[in-house]
């Protein structure tokens, strides 16, 4: 799964993917990516296709939904359901982005003895993921534009799809967001791609070799942000 990452500032989305923005202001590099927030994503422009930078609250709202409250554990998708549970399958055929991201969190449960009562205590070690070279990257998204009773204009939301882990970052934990190589990047967000099949054939060719990285359990807090967040630290001894 992927419940906090790092976005690129908009100067380094612009730069990295040969686009401009569709509206709204610059916005600064986040370390610290809350669910249900506003993101960045990349999508084919409406008219002309064009590859375009558009916000998108993180908490994916299908189209069809008619509740007032959005629904519950949506920023994720299984890739292995997408295309056949209902909350995904329109979006997984027909509306998908990327999202941008420099690397993502994962926490895996460990052990320290506690040194003033020997007690050994269970704790969740957060790790960052990232490539080996620092690069930004893309994950592969699905999106939405609903239009809620009242409102003026559709608003758009997403999800990340996620996978089985591959490679080192099985070691931390068992799923993955799916990240795609760019030679597949004008592929995914085509809309004229309407075949299921042909989706699942680009997500199995998703990107798994990344590195990780122990780092400060200030990540945990909700307001924590800037670069310490993704400093390695040493890990205490047992």
């Amino acid at each position: 799964m992927c419940g906090r990452y790092v976005h690129p500032d908009s100067a380094a989305i612009e730069r990295a993917w040969h686009v401009g923005r569709a509206s709204g202001d610059p916005f600064e590099r986040r370390y610290n990516v809350l669910p249900t927030t506003p993101v960045p994503i990349l999508r084919a422009a409406p008219g002309s296709g064009a590859l375009e930078l558009v916000m998108a609250r993180w908490g994916f709202i299908p189209h069809w939904w008619k509740e007032a409250r959005a629904p519950q554990s949506t920023i994720n998708a299984r890739s292995e359901e997408a295309a056949a549970k209902p909350m995904w399958r329109d979006a997984y055929r027909r509306a998908r982005c990327l999202i941008p991201a420099e690397g993502w969190y994962e926490w895996r449960e460990m052990e320290r003895i506690d040194r003033a009562t020997g007690e050994v205590k269970r704790y969740k070690q957060p790790y960052f993921m990232r490539r080996a070279d620092g690069a930004p990257f893309c994950f592969a998204g699905l999106m939405a534009a609903r239009r809620a009773p009242e409102a003026e204009a559709a608003a758009l939301s997403c999800a990340i799809l996620t996978r089985a882990a591959a490679g080192r970052v099985g070691e931390v934990h068992d799923r993955m967001p799916v990240v795609l190589p760019a030679a597949a990047h004008a592929e995914w967000v085509d809309p004229a791609l309407t075949d299921a099949a042909r989706v699942a054939a680009i997500v199995a060719g998703a990107a798994t070799d990344f590195r990780y990285a122990p780092v400060s359990t200030a990540i945990n807090g909700r307001g924590a942000e800037g670069p310490r967040l993704i400093e390695p630290i040493a890990l205490p001894h047992p």
